[in-house]
């Protein structure tokens, strides 16, 4: 699976730094839309791999970079691209309303 787990102490050089852009999903264990997202983007991860990376952040156990990015509703997405937060989406989305909303970044 090409989803990876990102944390307060590793966001910088996984998601900043990443050369590529990276689909952040911030979410909780008992977040429900959360669960429904979360195969949603591990599919965006596996097929668009060479394209963008796809890391997921507990707010639960990394409230640090959830409050540097102001996250009061999940599931959040972010997308970004060269250390900037460049797209956003709120809420459990079905795949090709994600795909469509990210095209920018996936194609």
């Amino acid at each position: 699976m090409a989803t990876i787990d990102v944390t307060d102490n590793d966001f910088q050089e996984k998601v900043i730094d990443s050369d590529k852009p990276v689909i952040v999903d911030f979410w909780a264990v008992w977040c429900g839309p959360c669960r429904q997202l979360s195969p949603v983007l591990d599919e965006i991860g596996d097929e668009y791999a060479d394209k963008v990376t796809v890391a997921k952040v507990n707010v639960d156990d990394n409230p640090g970079i959830a409050a540097k990015y102001g996250i009061t509703s999940i599931p959040t997405v972010y997308v970004f691209k060269d250390g900037e937060k460049v797209a956003t989406s709120v809420g459990a989305k079905p795949k090709h309303v994600l795909e469509s909303e990210f095209a920018d970044y996936l194609n």
